[in-house]
């Protein structure tokens, strides 16, 4: 379907062809201070054409609000919100009446619906997530500005080159010995980096060690009319602990679904990830201890602030994986919808590499699910305030002053 969220719901609506793409967004609250302009700055960051690694094609993706702002305020109602399709080219994708693109969605959407869009893959273009932007763009302002949490996402791998992560090398069954989990300058960068940082080099990438070579890996697939596909990391900061639905909705359940309905993903982690499956649980455990403000938290954060499905207060990170774009203009042998044999060489204007634009999309999907669950734990603790406070448990259990 094309609405996601509970409380904090949001409806994208646009093929990447037709008049305009856009959104409606229920449950923002009344009162946020909120122009066009606070929404563009992610907008922009997402366009196409930003650089020679990206599609050329020439949309500005200006939003124009439609409903829901008065006064530069919230009203509390719905916000309708509006992006014309200004630089489209049908005409560049009538091989796609003959041919389903290999990997592209053309054949299952005609499969599952009877008819298909006929240019650009409609509702399965990147373009759709322009909606996703624009709402995600809203929640982060009123993260950040009411509750001080911080998301910021950035290429970690484009092909084979990949910003270093792990210690783990040795393949040996016995080899138990790992000084950490994850590389300490990594862990480091997820503390410390920013989206000034990110936006230093056409990459996204904040590592200066390897986005040389991601950039050359780039221009090399572009150069050969084929694509590559690459990792973006995301992490989360000042999230309070307690976030997260059980059993089914747990927080990076959410996290997974918001994710992997970003067009072109293929994969998903959370934490240390794979690299967890390779180290005994001596090593992988967090142990608690005691914060200088009396709470609770952990001296490691492999579990990558989720444990049993809630947020345990500590940062969030998760890795997306992208796979190398469907549509490049090399001719492929493939068949026509009838099964006709032939060659494929498709036309149009398409990234040889998505992971640049996606970051701002991961932060946009991460924020709308924070946005999301902590508005359900708002409301369960609102309800639950007027019951006789719990006096039950026993005294060890108690939590600290900081954890409440």
């Amino acid at each position: 379907m094309s609405t996601f969220g509970t409380l904090f719901r949001v409806t994208t609506y646009g093929e990447s062809h037709c008049a305009s793409v856009g959104c409606i967004i229920d449950g923002v609250p009344p009162g946020l201070k909120l122009t066009a302009a606070d929404i563009q700055v992610q907008l922009s960051r997402r366009r196409p054409g930003q650089s020679d690694l990206t599609t050329p094609r020439n949309e500005k993706d200006l939003v124009l609000i439609q409903s829901g702002i008065e006064r530069d305020y919230t009203l509390g109602t719905p916000i309708g919100l509006l992006v014309k399709n200004e630089d489209q080219r049908p005409h560049d994708y009538t091989e796609t009446d003959l041919y389903p693109r290999p990997s592209h969605a053309d054949y299952t959407y005609l499969t599952k619906y009877g008819i298909k869009a006929s240019s650009g893959g409609g509702r399965s273009s990147a373009r759709e997530t322009i909606g996703r932007v624009a709402a995600g763009a809203i929640a982060d302002m009123y993260l950040k500005q009411i509750h001080g949490i911080e998301i910021v996402a950035f290429v970690s791998s484009v092909g084979k080159i990949s910003v270093p992560s792990t210690t783990i090398s040795s393949t040996e069954e016995d080899e138990d010995h790992v000084d950490d989990v994850l590389n300490p300058e990594y862990i480091e960068l997820l503390s410390t980096v920013t989206r000034e940082k990110v936006d230093e080099d056409v990459t996204r990438c904040p590592h200066a060690g390897t986005r040389e070579a991601m950039r050359a890996r780039i221009i090399r697939a572009k150069e050969a009319s084929d694509s590559i596909g690459g990792t973006v990391t995301c992490v989360i900061r000042g999230l309070p602990a307690g976030l997260g639905e059980p059993v089914f909705d747990k927080f990076h359940a959410k996290l997974a679904h918001a994710m992997l309905s970003i067009p072109a993903t293929k994969a998903f982690e959370i934490g240390s990830g794979f690299s967890g499956t390779q180290v005994p649980g001596s090593r992988h455990n967090d142990p608690f201890v005691l914060k200088e403000n009396g709470g609770l938290t952990t001296s490691t954060n492999w579990s990558g602030g989720v444990q049993g499905g809630i947020t345990n207060g500590e940062d969030v990170y998760f890795k997306v994986g992208f796979k190398s774009p469907a549509t490049i203009s090399r001719p492929q042998e493939t068949a026509q919808y009838d099964g006709t044999p032939g060659t494929l060489a498709a036309r149009g204007r398409h990234d040889p590499c998505v992971v640049p634009r996606a970051v701002p999309i991961v932060e946009s999907m991460a924020a709308l699910v924070v946005m999301d669950q902590l508005m359900i734990q708002n409301a369960r603790r609102a309800t639950a305030a007027p019951l006789p406070p719990i006096t039950s448990l026993p005294p060890t259990m108690v939590l600290p002053p900081g954890n409440k």
